[in-house]
């Protein structure tokens, strides 16, 4: 983990409230799929950082997404290129995708999807079978990156607006028998992710499965405790210290 000063080299706008941006750090920073950063928002009043998942390290450049919901991200979304954001990175653990394992279910929702893009771009050698959900088409963003990137790529919208009328969870667990994969990484809004912890339960599916939590965080490094989460012996989590990456088994969603 480093604290360091990055300028920002794109901030633009990819979907409906949804913004894609890269920073250019002054050293290279080893990061891997699925960890996280905490960068300022630029005003001064805000002493706080905002947490987002990585989702693409070139170099010295690190890209993420962030969605406008705040004041916080409203000021984000206003900083221009050249614009000098203090950034503390790489934190979490990230997804530890096992080498055995071949062929990989990506299921995402929303903006759940910005984290499992690093992971298939960084780890190669693996089929990947991607279903990505959103709650329109004007809210859909990097499908053809994600396109790119698997074997094979499923989108579905809420209003059937672009891909599928459906859901991601539906839209895996109905291809599942043809996929058969070896492990299922998930990310997205906490109700996706507790359809996939329920279904795979009642389905008898017993593939290893990898969610990446979403949380208010504080402080990033597991001090604050903002974002605790319980776990599945009855006990507590930090998602940003021991997580955000968790066995869909080990917690409560």
């Amino acid at each position: 983990m480093k604290e360091l000063t990055a300028k920002v080299r794109k901030n633009l706008p990819i979907a409906r409230g949804i913004y894609e941006m890269t920073l250019t750090l002054p050293e290279e920073v080893e990061v891997k799929g699925g960890q996280f950063l905490n960068v300022s928002t630029g005003n001064p009043a805000h002493l706080l950082k905002r947490p987002f998942g990585i989702m693409r390290k070139e170099g010295k450049d690190v890209t993420f997404c962030y969605q406008i919901k705040g004041e916080g991200t409203v000021c984000l979304s206003k900083a221009g290129e050249g614009a000098l954001l203090n950034v503390t990175l790489p934190l979490g653990n990230g997804f530890d995708i096992p080498e055995n394992a071949k062929k990989i279910a990506v299921v995402g929702g929303g903006v759940g999807i910005f984290p499992l893009l690093s992971v298939i771009e960084s780890v190669k050698g693996k089929e990947y079978y991607s279903y990505i959900g959103f709650r329109s088409a004007e809210y859909a963003c990097l499908t053809e990156d994600f396109g790119a990137a698997s074997k094979q790529l499923t989108i579905v919208t809420d209003d059937g607006s672009i891909g599928q009328k459906t859901n991601a969870v539906s839209a895996f667990l109905s291809e599942y028998q043809k996929a058969k994969p070896d492990l299922i990484i998930s990310c997205g809004p906490p109700v996706m992710l507790r359809a996939l912890k329920t279904q795979l339960k009642e389905r008898g599916i017993s593939t290893p499965c990898l969610v990446s939590l979403e949380e208010r965080m504080g402080c990033g490094i597991g001090a604050c405790l903002v974002c605790v989460c319980k776990t599945a012996d009855g006990g507590n989590a930090r998602v940003c210290k021991d997580g955000p990456v968790f066995n869909i088994n080990d917690v409560e969603l």
